[in-house]
């Protein structure tokens, strides 16, 4: 029986670790240069893992797991012409069979669950120390899920069915909805966010207005304001990211 990445969290499975002198194969899928430069300098410089090829948006990552191979994938949250949620949901879902770690900006406490969820084995931000990252990238391809203390208590007890105070208001949003309102606080138009996600305009109009009704918020201009004050907060802004 194969376990969900959040079952996982009671019970991790067995995973084939890298045999000695094997090289675990790293797949990088970021939509920043820098970004991927940068860690392919740090995986590099492991005895035990290599970087085996670079994407910068989900087309070209299908395209690239399917060639390559690799063992595991680094997944940015904020792609240009999607997510990495969504990218993770179609890895799963062609039943390709890497291992994957989520690194982002993001704050793990909105995202690291619908990540786990999605399919990732892990959940790392940025802004940690790289040593955080190589050990993420050790413990899932070692069969292990790799997330905070924190967020790991946090998903047991929903496992559980123990009641969580501690989440954002943002965690009634779905991944699409949650998706469209960081295009809206990027000052996406309607028809910009609809091409960007292929989408209709009005299937752009019904996210819009399911998000207003789970933030209670009035109107077109309370949604904005809040969309746009949450990306700044974020650091979200993906033309004006550092990685």
């Amino acid at each position: 029986m194969t376990l969900s990445p959040i079952e996982q969290l009671r019970e991790p499975v067995m995973s084939s670790e890298p045999l000695p002198g094997e090289k675990s194969r790293i797949l990088i899928v970021d939509d920043h240069p820098v970004m991927r430069k940068g860690l392919s300098q740090v995986i590099d410089d492991q005895t035990d893992m290599e970087v085996c090829g670079e994407a910068s948006n989900i087309p070209e990552a299908m395209e690239k797991i399917q060639h390559l191979r690799p063992d595991l994938v680094i997944v940015d949250i904020s792609l240009g012409d999607g997510n990495g949620i969504e990218l993770i949901k179609q890895i799963r879902s062609r039943g390709e069979e890497p291992r994957m770690l989520v690194s982002s900006m993001h704050d793990e406490s909105l995202f690291a669950e619908r990540a786990i969820r999605a399919g990732a084995q892990g959940y790392v931000n940025k802004h940690e120390d790289t040593d955080r990252l190589i050990q993420a990238l050790r413990d899932i391809r070692a069969g292990r899920i790799a997330l905070s203390e924190k967020m790991t208590d946090r998903l047991l007890n929903r496992v559980a069915g123990r009641h969580d105070d501690g989440g954002s208001p943002l965690d009634r949003l779905t991944d699409r909805e949650l998706e469209v309102f960081r295009l809206i606080g990027e000052a996406l138009t309607t028809r910009e966010i609809a091409a960007r996600l292929e989408l209709s305009r009005k299937t752009v109009e019904t996210y819009r207005e399911n998000i207003k009704a789970k933030l209670n918020l009035a109107n077109a201009a309370e949604l904005t304001r809040h969309a746009v004050q949450w990306v700044l907060e974020e650091g979200g802004l993906t033309e004006n990211k550092e990685g």
